[in-house]
């Protein structure tokens, strides 16, 4: 019996071609069914994720000036442009110059340092996964400006949106956090490996391993 656990987890960039990427069947049915069960299990968890972002929400306005929310463009689907949603984790600047976050990164404030390493900053993204920006599982949507340079200069980068971007994702659990062309190289082998593999039982794995990761903070930055 196939089993992902003993597949190599990403497809090989130097196998690949754009006629064999254009190729690839994605299986309608299925998420047409997964955007119907993502819907019911985001509108289920709502008594529970609801009062932990009202909690997060007031310990935001508590520990440091400015919005509880951070809204950042960010490719899905097709190219489409759309807001993502986090709580606040770094101080509040009207400058708002665009720059990724580094380790031990000055301007996470005390309360987003916490945040982050549990990845509750991700909880608000629940809000683009019913409006149908996101989905609970797929490539992980890098911010606007970087997807630019990365489109530049990394071949056949635009095919990780050929799915809606995700909360978590195959590169998320193998691989963790990038922050360079060398890294988001290597992270779009993951995505490839994910489209090209697209199944319930695929994202079903990813899920059970998303938990383990989050309790180890594994990614966190």
């Amino acid at each position: 019996m196939e089993t992902y656990l003993a597949d190599p987890p990403v497809v090989s960039l130097d196998e690949m071609t754009e006629e064999r990427l254009r190729s690839i069947r994605l299986p309608a049915g299925y998420l047409a069914l997964r955007r119907g069960i993502e819907l019911f299990l985001v509108i289920l968890s709502l008594p529970i994720t609801l009062p932990i972002c009202l909690l997060i929400a007031l310990a935001i306005r508590l520990d440091s000036s400015g919005p509880v929310f951070y809204w950042q463009k960010r490719p899905g689907k097709d190219g489409r442009v759309f807001k993502m949603v986090k709580f606040r984790s770094m101080r509040y600047s009207r400058r708002g110059v665009a720059r990724l976050t580094e380790e031990a990164d000055q301007r996470v404030t005390r309360l987003g340092r916490f945040l982050r390493l549990y990845h509750l900053d991700e909880l608000p993204q629940l809000l683009n996964v019913l409006r149908g920006e996101m989905s609970l599982v797929g490539p992980r949507p890098e911010p606007t400006f970087m997807s630019e340079v990365y489109e530049r200069n990394i071949p056949f980068y635009e095919y990780r949106r050929l799915v809606p971007p995700g909360m978590t994702g195959w590169s998320q659990i193998n691989q963790g956090y990038t922050h360079d062309i060398d890294s988001t190289r290597i992270k779009l082998h993951y995505d490839l490996y994910y489209i090209k593999n697209l199944s319930p039982r695929l994202d079903l794995l990813i899920a059970c391993k998303t938990i383990p990761a989050v309790l180890t903070r594994y990614g966190a930055r």
